[in-house]
Formats: C-alpha cells, structure tokens, sequence
C-alpha cells in the first residue's frame, strides 16, 4: 500500500476528541477513560478503522482502542469515527513497537493485528 500525504491530517487528528494524545498517560488505567469495567480489545494497524468501528458497533460491551502509526491513514478513521455516536472506541496515534508503554500487564483482553 503506498501512502500518500494527506494535507493537514497531523492537525486534525491532533484536534479530535476521539484521539488520545498522551497514551502513556493511561498505562494501567484506560477503564478510567472508558468510564467502566469492560474488557478492552485493541486494534494494532488498524488502517482506516473499518473493522475496529464495525466490531465496536457490534459489541457495545467491549472497549476499543484502535492503534495506527500513520497520519495520513489515521486520518480516515477518525473522520468515520466523528460521523457515529459510540462511546466504546478511541484512536491513538502511535508506532505499536512501543506498546509496553502504553498498557500495563494484563490490560488488554483481546489484540486484532
């Protein structure tokens, strides 16, 4: 897949409520920031979000963290992300070979790659 630079991408996903900005903020407490006790799945490579929000929208009793290295692919799913009432997904901006960083032990129930 080539990628392609999508102008102002970096802005616009630095904008957007539905993008956490400073993941390792949340190591060992990201049912905090969902606001319950459901397990959490997260999505590594997740590309413009088709799977992640169909599977979110499936499973309203599953959190989801969506993890895309790319702006420019990032981009589309938080644009499909802001068009749907969800309360169970949020988008991370990050290069996955980091991920201890950002979720502690046992934190995850599910990983999608």
């Amino acid at each position: 897949m080539r990628l392609r630079n999508v102008t102002g991408s970096r802005e616009a996903i630095a904008a957007n409520e539905f993008v956490v900005h400073e993941p390792e903020r949340l190591k060992g407490r990201w049912k905090e920031l969902f606001g319950n006790e459901n397990p959490i799945h997260i999505e590594i490579g997740m590309g413009k979000g088709k799977f992640l929000i169909q599977m979110a929208q499936e499973n309203p009793d599953i959190n989801f963290i969506g993890i895309e290295k790319y702006s420019s692919v990032l981009i589309r799913a938080v644009q499909k992300r802001s068009e749907i009432e969800l309360n169970n997904i949020w988008l991370i901006r990050f290069d996955a070979e980091y991920i201890n960083n950002i979720f502690a032990e046992n934190e995850i129930e599910k990983i999608y790659l």
